[in-house]
């Protein structure tokens, strides 16, 4: 096979959850533009009817549902609904989240103060939201034996950092959930990974980052780059894990930081 033809998705059907903006936005795009038809799951309907529309302007082959993942019902009855207009679903990106708001180092983010309900909402989303997409994905890619899910972990899943609570607990279980799915799903030729972002600017948080250049000064100061990423930069491993190219690639949780955790050996 041909370098171009590894990296081929036409005629193939994916899924990309929180796909309206951010790091899902650059994954929807890549394998779109690869010739995937792409259907974005998303609870910000103006996001997504404006994203959706820029995109089939393009002359890719995009759908959209507004969809809560934390909504199992709703996100099973979606997930279905694109397998069976497509006809198979190929590739799927289980990549919406929620920011975990305050640090533990915060008066509000210390276990003591931390809001229970806000908790629930971050494992809600990012941990079970998580599960559910996979599940439901690999009841379609099993009998064709044939897919590639692809989970959004965290570096703060991965390493103890002063951020929220509920944010590194929920992204380590999305971590540890790889290997397991991997194990399982391996035989029916449907390959689990996860990428772990480091110090990414996205909409997380409301948009934080992009309104708070101190802010990313900082975060850019622990970083061997001496940058923040843009969500340009996550398109090639996401494209890499969709694609044929990753044939052999399973169970694996690729960090993709600027070399961030290199900088706690020190």
């Amino acid at each position: 096979m041909k370098a171009n033809q590894m990296f081929d998705l036409t005629g193939e059907t994916g899924i990309v959850t929180g796909g309206a903006s951010g790091i899902g936005l650059a994954m929807a795009e890549v394998i779109a533009e690869h010739g995937c038809a792409v259907t974005i799951l998303d609870v910000n309907g103006e996001a997504l009817d404006r994203e959706t529309t820029r995109m089939r302007e393009l002359g890719w082959t995009v759908d959209g549902a507004v969809v809560d993942v934390a909504q199992f019902d709703k996100l099973e009855a979606a997930i279905g609904d694109v397998a069976k207009k497509r006809g198979r679903l190929d590739v799927c990106f289980a990549n919406a989240g929620l920011g975990g708001g305050a640090g533990m180092f915060t008066p509000e983010g210390g276990i003591e103060t931390m809001s229970l309900e806000h908790y629930h909402r971050i494992v809600a989303i990012n941990q079970h939201g998580a599960f559910a997409t996979a599940k439901f994905a690999a009841q379609h890619m099993i009998p064709r034996k044939y897919g590639r899910i692809v989970l959004t972990a965290s570096v703060a899943g991965l390493y103890v950092e002063g951020g929220s609570y509920s944010y590194g607990m929920s992204k380590a279980a999305v971590a540890h959930l790889v290997e397991p799915l991997a194990r399982q799903l391996g035989p029916h030729n449907v390959l689990v990974n996860a990428i772990a972002p480091g110090p990414f600017i996205t909409n997380i948080g409301n948009g934080y980052l992009h309104k708070n250049p101190e802010s990313r000064r900082r975060f850019a100061d622990i970083v061997p780059l001496n940058r923040m990423a843009e969500t340009e930069e996550m398109k090639g491993l996401a494209l890499l894990l969709a694609s044929p190219a990753s044939s052999y690639i399973t169970g694996s949780v690729i960090m993709i930081d600027g070399g961030t955790s290199q900088m706690r050996l020190f």
